[in-house]
């Protein structure tokens, strides 16, 4: 269906599971105050509605660009009217941010809703301007992913923070915080470098329009040699984290970190580097996204590990 095309449906489950994982797995646990059943799928709902916006706008001012990147795959103008989808975008917005008011109002924090506006306006200058220029719109991109999992924390005031490293000082209240910032900035550098990569696999069509991204203003070779260095950004903490858990008795979560994630994305950082193709750059992408979910995924053996090991002690 044009319309499940057009907005990304496989992008939005990977979106929603996220949610759906960081929620169950770390804050149901908690038992929060505001992230009920309920109030948890509104805010999902939201999210995702924001996103498949998102996905609208970015299309309709990319069709110049996509004819070129993607001759035959473009949907908007050969399947859906422009006029359709900017109606679309516009109301799912309007859902979205009622549906985030609805939470923040029975928080009695409306204020909350600042992170929903702040993402819907990004996603609109992502696509009219950030997108164009160096790094920025990457930047961009990673955060409004980060914010997928920050923006449970936000709206959940029974979740505490404390400086004190929750691994070292054993379970205390602050620990889902410490673990949703960390799968934050997993999910902020990872995506970063897929934005990269992406850039790269679309460099031709990005350059005819008067981008001026990574790989159009500093050349491929350079967007690869960077994605390369934020892949240690990534690998390194992970490793590190694989060697305090497994000397902390979390031996399972170790060993999940280091077989499905840092071998992989090892593995993957020597695959971007013998390629120079738009197919080659194409498989790169898909790769990193299933890295991604495997990181995800990760969260249900932090659940079960954490919670079997606290009935062990």
């Amino acid at each position: 269906m044009p319309w499940l095309q057009l907005i990304r449906w496989k992008n939005l489950l990977i979106i929603f599971l996220t949610q759906l994982l960081a929620w169950w797995c770390v804050i149901l646990p908690e038992s929060p105050e505001v992230l009920s059943p309920v109030n948890f799928f509104l805010l999902a709902l939201s999210t995702i509605l924001i996103a498949a916006a998102g996905y609208i706008i970015n299309d309709y001012f990319d069709i110049k660009i996509d004819v070129i990147n993607k001759p035959g795959k473009v949907i908007l103008d050969n399947v859906i009217p422009r006029k359709q989808a900017i109606v679309a975008h516009t109301a799912l917005n309007i859902i979205a941010l009622g549906l985030a008011s609805y939470v923040a109002v029975q928080a009695h924090h409306f204020e909350w809703l600042w992170v929903q506006v702040s993402c819907t306006l990004l996603l609109w200058f992502y696509s009219t301007d950030f997108k164009r220029q160096y790094i920025a719109g990457n930047i961009v991109v990673a955060l409004l992913t980060s914010f997928t999992i920050i923006a449970l924390f936000i709206y959940e005031p029974a979740l505490k923070y404390d400086t004190q490293l929750p691994l070292v000082a054993g379970r205390h209240s602050s620990l889902p915080v410490w673990v949703l910032t960390v799968y934050a900035y997993f999910a902020f550098i990872l995506t970063w470098m897929r934005e990269i990569v992406k850039d790269m696999e679309d460099h031709k069509g990005d350059e005819a329009e008067g981008c001026t991204t990574m790989p159009i203003k500093k050349g491929l070779k350079y967007a690869m040699r960077f994605t390369l260095a934020l892949s240690l950004l990534a690998a390194i903490p992970l490793l590190t984290a694989s060697v305090i858990l497994f000397t902390h008795h979390y031996t399972l979560f170790a060993a999940y970190l280091l077989l499905l994630l840092i071998i992989p994305l090892v593995l993957w950082s020597v695959f971007l580097g013998r390629g120079f193709t738009t197919q080659h750059y194409n498989t790169a992408s898909s790769w990193l996204k299933v890295i991604m979910l495997s990181g995800i995924c990760s969260l249900l053996i932090y659940h079960f590990q954490l919670f079997t090991n606290w009935h062990l002690k």
